[in-house]
């Protein structure tokens, strides 16, 4: 089975481009969503306080996500050391999901912050979509309602979108307008007859 990534920067649609996708009949897994779904998990929430201290945490003794990103995206190193807690476990969801997808002609696997932490290496092919930046901001500071200097200290953390472009394999534009479920299904066709 061939193993495929989504990526691009934060807001230029992966999950849009996904469900594009997904209409295709091709599984895929959404790795942010997975990751997210860690801080419900006692013990892992336990790992992140040791990692970033008693600040992280909200009142009702679960996760602030929202303290969590204002600490690590301010501080590299930090950041890198919640990505080494969260990437591994999972690429390992990963792996056990596609398993179960192994009849598929292939799967994809929707990930952000491939290049940046290596992990385009556990993939045959790369898939990105492409937005410029001032047009992801615009769509971002809509999206999450916070101000443009925060979603900058975000994208400062990921290589930015021209060079995720310029190593895939294959680029979905992603402009208004532009045929958005044409581009998927002629890199469908490709993925089907890559052997």
């Amino acid at each position: 089975m061939i193993r495929v990534a989504l990526t691009g920067g934060i807001g230029c649609g992966k999950s849009v481009v996904a469900a594009e996708f997904a209409k295709l009949g091709v599984p895929c897994f959404e790795a942010d969503r997975v990751a997210a779904a860690y801080y419900d998990d006692p013990a892992f929430v336990v790992e992140v306080r040791r990692l970033l201290g008693p600040g992280i945490m909200s009142p009702d003794g679960g996760v602030d996500k929202k303290a969590v990103a204002r600490l690590v995206f301010n501080d590299a190193a930090m950041l890198q050391q919640l990505s080494q807690l969260i990437h591994p476990r999972v690429m390992a969801d990963f792996d056990r999901w596609a398993l179960l997808h192994a009849d598929a002609p292939y799967v994809i696997c929707e990930v952000a912050i491939l290049y940046e932490y290596g992990l385009q290496q556990r993939f045959d092919k790369v898939v990105c979509v492409y937005l410029d930046l001032e047009e992801r901001l615009r769509r971002l500071v809509l999206r999450d309602r916070c101000s443009r200097e925060a979603l900058m200290a975000r994208i400062a953390n990921q290589i930015p979108g021209e060079e995720k472009l310029m190593r895939a394999d294959y680029v979905v534009l992603n402009y208004e307008g532009n045929p958005r479920s044409r581009q998927v299904k002629y890199i469908d066709r490709q993925l089907r007859n890559f052997t």
